[in-house]
């Protein structure tokens, strides 16, 4: 991979709005390029500035002018490509007012993906498996313009949250009980 060849593809990326690259984005970019010689190229772009290594198989362009307050969604959507993600639980509900803490730097999801958390230097994502089934996972979500992911619906937050059972003291009770199914 040489330096001038990943600056062009970053530059064409960023105008289609992609700054947040898995790594076989990359890969794709470099079809030549051996296992071992990429993963090399990969460590001295990250050592040049050239890219940020969010977390293991993810990076971001630093430089890129399409990057959008709302890191941690985009590299949430490549941590888990091909399945169904919404951001709920704490997140959601503290933008709904249902509970009064604030998750600083932390992102919850609910995913039909496997389930983690992953630090990055824009802060924590952590992924909770579900086993709704797509059609279930679009009615409880919805798009709203501006934002990369999905978002629960007010009551579906409540309804997750209840379901994994965590933090629940932290909402307001009658939240909890129009949650209650």
């Amino acid at each position: 991979m040489k330096r001038m060849e990943l600056i062009r593809g970053l530059h064409a990326l960023d105008r289609v709005g992609a700054y947040v690259l898995s790594k076989r984005d990359i890969e794709k970019m470099f079809p030549g390029e051996g296992e071992k010689s990429m993963e090399k190229s990969l460590s001295r772009m990250v050592s040049d500035g050239l890219l940020v290594r969010v977390c293991k198989g993810v990076y971001l362009n630093p430089t890129a002018s399409s990057k959008s307050s709302r890191i941690l969604e985009d590299i949430a959507l490549a941590l888990r490509p091909g399945s169904y993600s919404y951001v709920s639980l704490e997140s959601m509900l503290s933008e709904y007012g249902v509970i009064s803490q604030i998750p600083m730097s932390r992102l919850t999801v609910m995913t039909t993906g496997a389930g983690g958390t992953y630090e990055t230097p824009y802060g924590i994502i952590e992924f909770t498996h579900t086993k709704r089934n797509p059609a279930a996972v679009i009615d409880r979500s919805v798009k709203v313009e501006g934002r990369p992911m999905r978002i629960a619906k007010k009551q579906a937050a409540v309804k997750d949250l209840l379901r994994v059972g965590r933090n629940v003291n932290m909402m307001d009770e009658e939240e909890n009980e129009d949650g209650e199914e």
